[in-house]
């Protein structure tokens, strides 16, 4: 990498830095389509399965611990949170699929949910589909690349808890989920391992985000 390369690379994590330096707020809650806010500005969606570290990554991303409530119990957000700052970003915070114990009605309120606010939500320019680095892409997780695939919704790949495996495991899990998604016609080929425990990779997201909103 030339100094021109680094440059560039410091003043994109730069960026990123300063875009979630404000402070975070939370904006609403919505259990149906008809309780979301109006679209405004620009959106980015978390997404992915219950207890794989929605809320972890976010309070990681903004310097915030208790912005997104975390929770050892899967299942646990049962709505679409939304947070914003002195910004035209708002980050949603989408429920937790894949529950193994979810009451069937919840599975069916998560699916109309998600379907309604992917289809209805112009602002929405990406949703970040975490994944587990110590498993990979699950069924579950398969069913919402469709989903978004559908929508064509941008989607990008993050693997959460990259600290957990070891380093060969976390390239070959890498490696996996990018061979998956390569035909995929709305996913964004990058694939971003963090961890919200060491901050590993969460510079590098928030470039991405504020790179990819213009900021």
């Amino acid at each position: 990498m030339t100094n021109e390369d680094d440059d560039a690379e410091a003043a994109r994590i730069e960026a990123g830095r300063l875009m979630f330096a404000r402070p975070w707020r939370f904006i609403a809650g919505a259990a149906a389509p008809a309780d979301l806010t109006a679209p405004a500005g620009i959106e980015v969606a978390f997404a992915g399965r219950s207890n794989v570290g929605k809320s972890s990554l976010i309070n990681a991303l903004t310097g915030q611990k208790t912005l997104a409530r975390t929770s050892n119990t899967p299942g646990r957000t049962r709505q679409l949170n939304l947070f914003g700052a002195e910004t035209d970003l708002t980050i949603v915070d989408m429920p937790g699929y894949g529950y193994a114990r979810a009451p069937k009605k919840e599975a069916s309120w998560w699916q109309r949910m998600a379907r309604a606010y992917l289809a209805g939500r112009p602002n929405l320019r990406r949703v970040y589909l975490l994944v587990d680095a110590r498993h990979g892409l699950k069924a579950n997780d398969g069913e919402m690349l469709d989903l978004l695939d559908k929508a064509a919704v941008s989607y990008q790949i993050v693997l959460t808890k990259a600290d957990k495996p070891k380093p060969a495991e976390l390239d070959a899990v890498a490696a996996a989920t990018a061979a998956a998604i390569a035909k995929r016609p709305a996913a964004h080929p990058d694939i971003i391992a963090t961890s919200a425990l060491t901050g590993a990779g969460i510079d590098r997201l928030r470039a991405e985000i504020a790179e990819m909103t213009g900021a």
